[in-house]
């Protein structure tokens, strides 16, 4: 049976046209009711920007074997348990017959400043893998098969992102990988990396410029990280496990 990739490019590009519109009528928002917070986070605190992302992976979900699965999106329902911690906030739960079938973080990064928020991110992103897997192998969701956990961060395609970064380190050479990367390629590495290491089933980067309110159009930066080997794979995942529990 083949997966049902739900016109995914096109869904794509709708949720970049109400990131950024979202983003834009916030702001409006608090501008208008006199209480706008300070510079870019007015547009954040809305926290609807990748609603459109979240019913993509939600339609693809639905299309390959797991509709009657319990979806969760709701905020009072998004917790797990961790090892490091007591739980963790995810943004979309999908839980069959008692078994956690998949976990998805969707992250977002604006300018001016890309410099500490992709370090915040990386470091995020590292440690709640870290935590999931570790409580995984504790048992703390049962006796199970790895569940599919996913990492989707979209990142403001501007200059800034895209110059080369320099880097101090004083006592020991930076990886050559890193050297003069601006920070859309930083994201790319740290994505395939989390990959490669075990700690997401699946991790993509795309950037947007702000202009794509209007038409939607976004950028891969490599086929690992690209946003159809996401949906390809947790399309993949549902359809066994949907086929491994009977839907």
């Amino acid at each position: 049976m083949a997966l049902d990739l739900v016109n995914y490019e096109q869904k794509a590009r709708e949720a970049v046209e109400a990131f950024w519109g979202n983003r834009a009528a916030a702001k409006q928002k608090q501008i208008e009711s006199g209480k706008a917070d300070q510079g870019e986070r007015a547009g954040v605190t809305a926290g609807k920007n990748m609603d459109g992302f979240l019913a993509l992976a939600i339609d693809i979900i639905k299309a390959n074997g797991l509709a009657h699965a319990e979806i969760y999106q709701n905020k009072a329902m998004l917790t797990l348990p961790g090892y490091f911690r007591p739980t963790k906030l995810w943004d979309l739960l999908v839980i069959h017959k008692g078994q956690l079938i998949a976990a998805i973080e969707l992250k977002s990064q604006i300018g001016p400043s890309f410099g500490n928020n992709f370090n915040n991110r990386t470091e995020e992103a590292i440690g709640t893998a870290h935590d999931f897997w570790t409580a995984f192998r504790e048992e703390t969701f049962g006796k199970q098969p790895r569940p599919f956990v996913g990492w989707l961060m979209m990142v403001e395609d501007a200059p800034e992102s895209r110059r080369p970064v320099r880097d101090s380190s004083p006592h020991f050479p930076v990886s050559d990988e890193f050297k003069g990367a601006s920070y859309l390629n930083r994201y790319d590495l740290l994505c395939q990396r989390l990959v490669q290491e075990r700690l997401y089933t699946t991790a993509t980067v795309i950037a947007a410029e702000r202009n794509a309110v209007n038409s939607g159009e976004f950028t891969e930066l490599s086929p690992m990280t690209g946003l159809r080997t996401f949906v390809t794979t947790l399309a993949g995942h549902v359809a066994a496990e949907a086929a491994r529990l009977g839907s």
